[in-house]
């Protein structure tokens, strides 16, 4: 199942993107990283049989383990895509979130669109590997 980040606005060159690409790399799944313009711009069209989950401050906060157990049930029911969409300054429409098939959040806190984009990328990391039982994520 590939993996892919969907962020409005451009990371550049700084500290955050460095930190979102050394989690990237270590990602043993497929993975795909799609920068849009703050405002227009269209997302490549998603794969057949994709789950969408939207970057949402009112959506269900999973912990590590289940977020990871959400991956594995895509996975294993033949989801192709899982993209997850990061939103510009003002977040997405209720029609976006409407269709998505989740919003999920880092907590009820607004953060930045690179720090969200370097949080997720961690925790993709880290749900991929309790996945695979790498000793990297400890529990409890």
């Amino acid at each position: 199942m590939l993996l892919h980040i969907v962020a409005r606005g451009k990371i550049g060159r700084g500290p955050e993107a460095e930190l979102v690409d050394r989690y990237m790399k270590r990602i043993a799944w497929p993975t795909r990283l799609t920068e849009l313009p703050e405002s227009g711009g269209r997302p490549p069209p998603p794969a057949e049989n994709c789950v969408t989950i939207l970057l949402d401050e009112k959506g269900e906060m999973l912990g590590s383990v289940d977020f990871a157990r959400r991956l594995e049930r895509w996975r294993d029911d033949g989801r192709r895509e899982a993209r997850f969409m990061i939103g510009g300054a003002d977040g997405f429409s209720d029609e976006e979130r409407e269709r998505a098939d989740l919003l999920l959040a880092f907590g009820r806190a607004t953060w930045p669109h690179l720090l969200a984009r370097a949080m997720l990328a961690e925790q993709l990391w880290r749900a991929t590997s309790i996945l695979a039982n790498h000793p990297y994520h400890r529990e409890g």
